[in-house]
């Protein structure tokens, strides 16, 4: 909704400037978007006279100038060819910044004579005119006068209308509040009746009383339609509307001054004597709704639910009720008589018909919010006056059929509610003062009986005026006190999962995995690909075709979720989630897992691929299951029995004995990533939390003191020769069990085969770091627990590679 600060003082007895305006319509809860104040643009351009024009000496297109400005006599050089003395133009001093040409004039010579300044063509200030010389204004105009002034250039408010609040739709609303903010007196008048010199030959018949409870119509005949004049035309360009014709232009200037939309039709392209209000209609042989041309050019169609104005006794449409006028009945400068409207139309049905059509005029804007419903009359009145002082002509008597929407009824406030409420200490008095400059009636008693006016039908009780009467008093008003001291509540402990799921999480997020957070759902089909996709486990009512059955893994939704980071030029994915997964409908069948995928894409490098990042992702797994406590030295690494979604030669399963699955890692299928539209190479792990053990022993007592050895620690490497295929975790696992004190950790750094080792033989290479805690140890010490590390190895089946 825009405005002009002119248009508002025609309601609002003020000399304040516009931000005085903004910042009382902001404090008072108008949502101001945008000020626009041309005048402070324009505040250099002043108007000046040309004393003298006289040749320039060395050129033959310019004027050397003596000119009567705001500064004094200014010798200007102009090249404009009406340059000419007695000129009134208008003056643009140096430092001036022109906004036509972008520039900000210097003092600087053309062609050898100094020019003081600038004399400026209407295109140079982005105004309207002819633009091939400079400005040629009134002769009676005084020096000095600035620029803003004599183009009529104003401050220009934008501000959000909030759905409530259709009455800000009017200047008219607008000017009440900012009276009941105490920027001025409110002098809106009220329009007055104009008598009807005949009957009018137009009657109105309300078939859909539902959609268009009440119409009000007058003819008035003899009437000149032609441009409006200039000061309707600048009312209506400030705030972005097109000048049409006079009868055009006084129903839009209605229609932002009091929120009041109209509708004039040319009496001579009506057929009959009857306009009806009625739905659209549909034809019964063919089934189609009726169409109708309308003043945009466009032709859309009236079913049964939208509000049809016709005449011909009701058989041809002319007219969208509350949105759009018909093309057929549209007035033009041979217009002589016409009938006016002005009615009151459904919101819900009007915002309907807008949505269905894709229409959003300034009626339907304004109708689908809410038009005061008492404003039928006094609107047609307001129309009709300014008809008659633009167009002449001579007015019917007012055609007034139905019955408007009752008004607001009263009930019932206490003054002191106020207070409770909002905290404000306000007088009775204050208080019945804002509400009656809101328009609101009010009987003073015990309660107070208060009546919202017509136009404010938002409001429904004793706290929606509490909400008037801060507002207008002030936000800022209201009292600061803190609110009492609470005593802080026990704050809850988590149960041991809970703290499983937030050390998992962490730890996750450390290693460098985004969280994922996907839905419980995914298409059946999908599911079965994962041992999933029982009926038992599908929705009978999903919220999507592909949602339509619960997952029996996490890692269909993460490889998804990595397809689409790799799709929008992310393909090095590292994801996790933590959430359930289904089994089956029973109350034992759903699990919390912890899953996590990658999706390793690294640049290419001349160095190569580098560390495989399988073994990468079983070290993220590793240190995650330590630090949930799991017992990570009693997990046992079998391969080929993961399922079938797992790539069989590089996939393996982390067991607690031969039944309780932990863990489940690797390579995820070429065939299932194909399937989800995804590129491979994934790795993913996927740990069932419900199968970790908890610790035990420790009784949730603190963590003891840290146990830090001030010894260097030695390593010693070893090549044991073990038959092919046999897996190097359980070696690993045999050395590190030796001596657990002394021995810090084991790791393999060597496959070898080849020559000196026999076919169907590996050597693997370990290196044991041995931490000494309480001595040096001795060379013979060091011996004795290598002997006991390869006695260890050799119980494996491993011999020493020698």
């Amino acid at each position: 909704m825009k405005f002009t600060l002119s248009w508002l003082k025609d309601h609002l007895d003020t000399d304040v400037d516009v931000q005085a305006v903004a910042g009382a319509m902001t404090m008072a809860g108008l949502e101001v978007e945008h000020v626009t104040d041309p005048t402070a643009a324009m505040a250099p351009f002043t108007v000046a006279r040309i004393v003298e024009a006289v040749q320039h000496p060395n050129a033959d297109r310019l004027r050397v100038c003596q000119v009567e400005t705001v500064d004094g006599m200014k010798e200007i050089v102009c090249g404009a060819p009406n340059a000419r003395a007695g000129l009134v133009t208008i003056y643009a001093p140096i430092g001036a910044f022109v906004p036509g040409l972008g520039v900000t004039l210097v003092e600087k010579p053309v062609r050898g004579v100094v020019s003081n300044g600038m004399l400026c063509s209407a295109a140079e200030l982005e105004q309207a005119g002819d633009s091939d010389g400079i400005l040629d204004l009134d002769a009676g105009l005084k020096v000095g006068t600035p620029a803003a002034e004599v183009f009529g250039a104003e401050p220009v408010i934008d501000f959000e209308v909030t759905p409530n609040r259709p009455d800000w739709l009017g200047v008219a609303g607008i000017a009440r509040d900012l009276s009941a903010a105490g920027l001025g007196p409110l002098k809106t008048a009220e329009p007055q009746p104009v008598p009807g010199t005949f009957a009018s030959p137009v009657t109105v018949r309300i078939d859909a009383p539902d959609l268009c409870p009440v119409f009000a119509g007058r003819m008035i005949r003899g009437v000149k339609n032609g441009p409006s004049p200039e000061w309707l035309q600048a009312r209506l360009t400030a705030i972005g509307l097109r000048p049409i014709n006079r009868l055009v232009d006084i129903t839009n200037l209605i229609a932002y001054d009091r929120c009041r939309p109209l509708h004039v039709y040319d009496a001579a392209q009506l057929v009959g004597d009857t306009l009806v209000l009625r739905g659209g209609q549909v034809a019964t042989e063919s089934g189609e709704p009726e169409h109708l041309i309308a003043l945009d050019g466009k032709t859309y169609a009236a079913d049964p639910a939208i509000c049809v104005i016709a005449d011909a006794a009701g058989e041809r449409p002319i007219g969208l009720g509350g949105v759009m006028g018909g093309e057929s009945t549209g007035c033009s400068d041979a217009t002589t008589d016409v009938f006016v409207e002005s009615a009151w139309f459904d919101p819900i049905v009007t915002a309907q018909t807008g949505r269905t059509l894709g229409i959003n005029s300034d009626a339907q804007y304004r109708f689908a919010r809410g038009v005061d419903p008492a404003s039928v009359v006094p609107g047609i009145e307001q129309a009709t006056r300014m008809i008659l002082d633009l167009c002449g002509g001579e007015p019917s008597e007012v055609v007034l059929t139905g019955q408007a929407p009752a008004n607001p009824v009263a009930f019932a406030f206490d003054p002191a509610y106020v207070q409770r409420l909002s905290g404000l200490s306000l007088s009775d008095d204050r208080i019945a003062e804002i509400l009656t400059a809101l328009g609101f009636g009010l009987t003073r008693g015990t309660p107070w009986s208060v009546t919202p006016p017509s136009w404010r039908r938002d409001v429904e009780g004793p706290a929606d005026l509490v909400e008037e009467v801060a507002r207008i008093e002030g936000f800022d008003a209201l009292p600061d006190t803190p609110l009492p001291a609470q005593p802080r509540a026990a704050k809850g402990v988590l149960n041991p999962r809970q703290a499983r799921v937030r050390l998992a999480r962490r730890a996750l997020a450390a290693s460098g995995y985004a969280e994922a957070v996907t839905w419980s759902f995914t298409r059946q089909a999908i599911a079965a690909m994962f041992g999933g996709g029982d009926d038992r486990l599908v929705l009978e009512n999903p919220i999507a075709s592909d949602l339509d059955c619960m997952r029996p893994s996490v890692l269909p939704n993460l490889i998804q979720a990595a397809a689409r980071n790799a799709a929008r030029g992310h393909p090095d994915a590292a994801l996790f989630e933590i959430g359930p997964i289904y089994l089956g409908d029973g109350p034992g069948d759903q699990r919390t897992v912890i899953a996590g995928l990658i999706a390793p894409h690294p640049d290419r490098h001349w160095g190569g691929a580098g560390e495989d990042a399988l073994f990468g992702l079983k070290g993220d797994l590793m240190a995650l299951l330590d630090q949930i406590g799991a017992p990570v030295a009693s997990l046992q690494l079998t391969q080929g029995q993961n399922r079938d979604w797992w790539h069989p030669g590089r996939s393996a399963r982390l067991q607690l004995g031969p039944k309780t699955v932990i863990a489940e890692f690797g390579a995820l299928h070429p065939r299932v990533l194909k399937a989800l539209d995804a590129d491979g190479p994934m790795l993913a792990f996927e740990i069932v939390l419900d199968s970790v053990p908890e610790p035990r022993g420790k009784g949730g007592k603190a963590r003891g003191p840290a146990n830090l050895a001030n010894l260097m620690p030695l390593t010693r490497d070893f090549a044991f020769v073990v038959a092919d295929g046999t897996a190097s975790g359980d070696l690993v696992r045999a050395v590190s069990g030796v001596d657990k004190t002394l021995i810090a950790g084991v790791r393999v750094f060597d496959l070898y085969r080849g020559p000196g080792v026999a076919e169907g033989m590996v050597s693997i290479a370990l290196e044991v770091a041995i931490q000494p805690r309480e001595a040096t140890l001795t060379e013979a010490e060091i011996e004795a627990l290598s002997a006991k590390i390869v006695a260890a190895a050799e119980k494996t089946g491993a011999t020493l590679r020698r």
